[in-house]
């Protein structure tokens, strides 16, 4: 399995949390979301970009959510970088802000990259965050 760093990851790299598609459950990607990121050593204003990164990914997908979905995270560790996928089911003909709306401009200035893609009634959106301070 290979991440989008680049780098080699194992099963003992990858969390994956699965909760309702409901703001009042954000509380706990963000809590795992900065406890991740402490873990790799990053800086906390380095965390607390990633954790509004994460809860506008998050606030992206639920305003295209299927009721009663679930929002899954996958978050993979690496030496010097997380990245944490959010994807959730959609509403048929539901589609993500353009690239160019300001909710996409955040997540790209508080990440190293953002990315999104949908198939088969599935949306998800990859968030890559590197620890700065050449580690």
């Amino acid at each position: 399995m290979t991440q989008l760093t680049g780098q080699p990851a194992t099963d003992d790299d990858v969390v994956h949390l699965t909760v309702p598609a409901d703001g009042g459950y954000l509380g706990v990607l963000r809590t795992a979301t900065a406890g991740l990121a402490a873990r790799l050593q990053f800086a906390l204003d380095e965390i607390e970009d990633l954790r509004i990164a994460v809860d506008e990914a998050c606030a992206m997908l639920l305003a295209i959510a299927t009721r009663d979905a679930e929002l899954e995270c996958r978050f993979a560790v690496t030496d010097d970088a997380l990245t944490v996928e959010v994807t959730v089911p959609t509403v048929r003909g539901a589609t993500l802000p353009a690239e160019s709306s300001f909710a996409w401009k955040v997540l790209t200035a508080l990440t190293t990259s953002a990315s999104a893609s949908s198939a088969d009634d599935r949306a998800t959106i990859a968030l890559l965050t590197r620890r700065s301070g050449g580690y």
